[in-house]
C-alpha cells in the first residue's frame, strides 16, 4: 500500500508561483513514475506533468515553460513548481504514483486557486 500526502496548494494572484509537494509513504520500497494531474468541475482529470524514476519528464503543452516537475527518490517525494500562474490553472491538483508492479495510487488532492 502507498499513501500520498500532498501539500502546497492555495490562493495566488495571476503571475504568482506555488510549489506543490507529494510525499509517498507505506509498505513500498520502490516507486515508478510519479505525476501531477488536475481537475475542474465538470471536466475530466488531465495530466499536468509526469516524471519517471530515472528523471524523464513529460508535461501538457499549456504548462510548458511555466511548470517544472521534479522528484527526490530518497524522500519518495515529487514536486511541482508552478510559475507564471494563470486563472485557467485553477483546479484541484492530484498526485499519482505508480509501482513497478503496475498499481496506481492517488492523493486526496490540493486546491489551487489563481485569482486577483
Amino acid at each position: 500500500q502507498v499513501q500520498l500526502a500532498e501539500s502546497g496548494g492555495g490562493l495566488v494572484q495571476p503571475g504568482g508561483s506555488l510549489r506543490l509537494s507529494c510525499a509517498a509513504s507505506g509498505t513500498i520500497t520502490r516507486i515508478g513514475a510519479m505525476g501531477w494531474y488536475r481537475q475542474t468541475p465538470g471536466k475530466q482529470r488531465e495530466m499536468v506533468a509526469t516524471i519517471t524514476s530515472g528523471g524523464f519528464t513529460t508535461s501538457v503543452g499549456s504548462v510548458k515553460g511555466r511548470f517544472t516537475i521534479s522528484r527526490d527518490n530518497v524522500k519518495k517525494t515529487v514536486y511541482l513548481q508552478m510559475n507564471s500562474l494563470k486563472p485557467e490553472d485553477t483546479a484541484v491538483y492530484y498526485c499519482n504514483a505508480q509501482t513497478p508492479t503496475g498499481h496506481s495510487y492517488w492523493g486526496q488532492g490540493t486546491q489551487v486557486i489563481v485569482s486577483s
